[in-house]
């Protein structure tokens, strides 16, 4: 499923991280997952939120610079080898992924895998032509 990702760019700063969560949090916002990219000057923020329009909103009126992308939400089994299946069907279909990171639910014993790939509606439609779960509900 296409979901949205918001990447917020930040000074790398003690505290920083912190100010982001606690803003949304105060907002209602919950995060479904979470990754930092960072590089010697700043730090890159990726988050899936429960309402991205609204953290979005948010986040512009505390002065935080924020971007919006497309990603790819997909469901697998918490299993030896489930990653290295659904990345197989990406690789024989010609799907380059720039990257991805992931969230894991113990209780359910599945894990959403987050892909932000070259080209997302191709992406989609690999994902259902071969039967991949969505990240629905995520």
């Amino acid at each position: 499923m296409k979901i949205q990702q918001i990447s917020i760019f930040l000074e790398n700063a003690t505290g920083r991280m912190a100010e982001v969560t606690r803003i949304l949090k105060d907002g209602g916002i919950n995060l479904r997952a979470i990754m930092v990219a960072d590089t010697a000057d700043f730090g890159i923020l990726r988050i899936i939120a429960d309402n991205p329009e609204k953290a979005i909103e948010i986040l512009h009126n505390a002065n935080f610079t924020t971007k919006t992308t497309s990603v790819l939400a997909v469901t697998v089994r918490d299993e030896v080898g489930s990653l290295a299946s659904v990345l197989g069907i990406f690789e024989k279909n010609g799907i380059n992924i720039e990257y991805l990171y992931a969230a894991l639910n113990v209780k359910s014993e599945t894990a959403v895998i987050i892909f932000k790939v070259e080209d997302v509606e191709k992406g989609m439609r690999v994902v259902e032509e071969n039967g991949l779960s969505s990240g629905a509900g995520f």
